[in-house]
């Protein structure tokens, strides 16, 4: 595994609240600071040529590179990617250095190397109670060594599939739900014991984790379609239904509704201009230009965990602009 530095990590306005946590959480911390660190698994060793191409695609961002903390009397916590994940940045990252020819670099991690400096020597302990505050815990993870990040690139032996037995009823429900981390919530445990209390038959761990991951939907979009009742009465649409019902009573110049992530609507004509792909000669092309409008409903999980949440998002902004209807031009 290589280890590169990098730039400069948090503005000086992100350091400065979370100086403020710490120091509310240990009064003897005085300064922060924050660098990217990059973590390299490769299949081999590099050659000059491939280690110079890496270390330019490393090279982003401020370029004010000094670590002013970096002193043996500065603490380092290590802020990197949960083990066993891979982060959006590293997919991307990993990618685009395969893309350059580095067909030895495996994988790419980006971490953020904090050094808190303190009036007083800190123990292991606090570094940890500190490095809780610097962490989202649905995502990351805090190390004191920068050795350990090697777990970042671990590969574990898959393993067999095991039966939750429910002779235990809920309580054994709920114990796996704490094990698995599978984060259900007591209605989902009680449809759980239901429909496998009527096909007579245990779970598999990996149909519990199913079930999980797809009911944590993060837009929510099964909550939209579910039965809706108020005050005791059952009505006939759904809260997405609903949504959707001005469009069903007037549908006019609505040319479609929100059927690839995106809703189209008849606009104006007008003038564009791109080359004729028959003639390949440039000229204007009058042709209708229709409205698009999008929506994105990302409060769940941006709620959670707001940068990747929000980061998840704004690509899904992008994606479904571009691939609404019969296809963009080029």
């Amino acid at each position: 595994m290589l280890e590169l530095p990098g730039a400069r990590a948090l503005s000086d306005f992100r350091l400065a609240k979370l100086l403020g946590r710490l120091a509310a959480l240990e009064p003897a911390v005085r300064a922060l600071d924050a660098h990217f660190v990059h973590f390299v698994d490769t299949a081999g060793p590099l050659t000059e040529a491939e280690q110079a191409v890496l270390a330019q695609l490393l090279t982003y961002g401020p370029r004010r590179l000094e670590h002013p903390l970096r002193t043996p009397e500065s603490h380092p916590v290590l802020v990197v990617p949960r083990a066993g994940t891979v982060s959006p940045w590293s997919s991307k990252a990993t990618d685009i250095a395969q893309v350059c020819g580095l067909a030895a670099v495996r994988r790419i991690e980006r971490g953020i190397e904090y050094r808190i400096g303190a009036a007083t020597p800190l123990s292991r302990a606090t570094l940890l109670r500190l490095g809780a505050v610097l962490i989202d815990r649905m995502t990351e993870m805090a190390l004191l060594e920068s050795a350990e990040a090697g777990r970042l690139f671990e590969h574990a032996a898959p393993r067999t599939a095991q039966r939750i037995s429910l002779t235990g009823g809920r309580a054994a429900l709920e114990r796996a739900n704490g094990e698995l981390g599978l984060a259900l919530s007591s209605d989902e445990i009680e449809y759980l014991l239901e429909s496998y209390g009527r096909l007579g038959r245990d779970p598999t761990d990996v149909e519990l984790m199913m079930f999980a991951q797809a009911n944590s939907e993060h837009c929510r979009h099964k909550i939209f379609n579910a039965r809706w009742i108020i005050d005791g009465h059952e009505r006939a649409h759904s809260l997405f239904n609903m949504i959707r019902n001005t469009h069903a009573r007037h549908p006019q110049g609505i040319l479609s509704a929100y059927r690839d992530n995106a809703a189209v609507v008849a606009g104006v004509e007008g003038t564009r201009y791109f080359p004729d792909p028959r003639t390949e000669v440039y000229r204007g092309v009058r042709e209708p230009i229709d409205l698009l409008m999008k929506v994105e409903t990302h409060n769940h999980p941006t709620a959670i965990s707001p940068f990747p949440g929000a980061a998840t998002g704004s690509g899904g902004e992008i994606r479904d602009e571009g691939a609404t209807g019969r296809a963009r031009k080029r």
